[in-house]
């Protein structure tokens, strides 16, 4: 009821709410430089730094400086590196094309010094095979270059046909001396000496233009008319290598059959005979291996019997020998 009592009239008591028991106590207790704290004096910051800023982080520099210098001097150590290899790129390519030209100018002063100073159209080459001497009357027949015409992939297997031709002319040669010495064992067998002659004479030519050539012209510009030409006249070939083997009597031949039958009469021509025998299979072995390596590449260069047919008709409707001749016949056919 004292609150009715008061006189509302009378003004109000100042009450300080600090005042109060309560918080004087709880504030009694505090430290007196409470107010005067300043985080950034240098005591704060000697007494702080212990728990907030490690030692070591306060005294170095940013962390980005050091990865930026040492990117940059990265960077600058690369683009020189990229410099040295390109100028070291130049000068070796510099290097090949000065090598390149001196090995054109050496193969064009030779070109010269072969032809006597004599410049030969763009696609005439002089003939340089057969390798005759300078003073002979015949001159060179064909031009043989594996280096310059056969490609890469193609030059050792033209090279071995080039060598089985070889291989093909020296035994016929020796065939002519086994059938010699079988001629003077027994007189009846004049005849094979005779035919081993003529098959000398007739099958060293024949067969480097027959079957040796073709196979060269093939590898050399992809002709499907010379793989077709060569298969079917190497075809042949490797049949008369069987036969030369066997060694028929009568027919010219230093074979096995007429080998054999001489080591009763005359045992030393036998062993010659039967050499040359030897030499006529190892022949036709190679004959056949070759003729399964070219197949083997001619159907990597992608020719057909249809770019043989073109290239054989292109060829005769170019060739001049054959429109001399349809000319004549036709001039021939409407004079009469």
């Amino acid at each position: 009821m004292s609150e009715f009592d008061s006189n509302p009239f009378v003004d109000p008591l100042d009450i300080n709410p600090f005042q109060d028991a309560s918080i004087t106590q709880a504030t009694s207790g505090a430290p007196k430089n409470v107010g005067e704290f300043n985080p950034f004096s240098a005591t704060e910051m000697g007494t702080h730094s212990g728990t907030t800023i490690p030692i070591s982080a306060a005294t170095s520099q940013p962390a980005i400086l050091p990865t930026s210098v040492e990117q940059s001097a990265q960077y600058c150590i690369t683009q020189q590196a990229n410099v040295a290899a390109g100028q070291a790129n130049l000068l070796k390519q510099q290097e090949e094309l000065e090598k390149k030209a001196a090995e054109l100018e050496r193969k064009e002063q030779e070109l010269q010094n072969r032809t006597g100073g004599r410049v030969l159209n763009t696609g005439d080459k002089e003939n340089n095979w057969p390798p005759l001497p300078k003073f002979f009357p015949v001159r060179p027949c064909f031009y043989q270059d594996f280096e310059e015409d056969i490609p890469e992939e193609y030059r050792r297997i033209c090279k071995r046909m080039y060598y089985l031709w070889m291989f093909h002319s020296a035994t016929l040669f020796l065939n002519v001396l086994a059938c010699l010495a079988y001629f003077t064992a027994d007189s009846q067998y004049g005849v094979d000496f005779g035919l081993s002659i003529l098959w000398f004479i007739l099958f060293t030519p024949v067969s480097f233009i027959c079957w040796y050539r073709p196979v060269y012209k093939a590898f050399r510009s992809d002709s499907s008319f010379s793989f077709f030409f060569f298969f079917f006249v190497f075809f042949f070939q490797v049949a008369v290598y069987i036969i030369q083997t066997v060694g028929i009597p009568k027919w010219g031949n230093s074979g096995w059959i007429a080998s054999i039958s001489m080591i009763r009469t005359n045992l030393a021509v036998a062993v010659v005979m039967m050499v040359v025998a030897g030499f006529f299979t190892v022949n036709a072995v190679l004959a056949v291996i070759l003729l399964k390596m070219v197949h083997s590449k001619y159907r990597r260069t992608g020719a057909s019997f249809t770019k043989a047919q073109q290239e054989f008709s292109t060829g005769v409707l170019t060739n001049r020998t054959v429109q001399t001749a349809a000319a004549s016949a036709a001039q021939g056919a409407f004079g009469n």
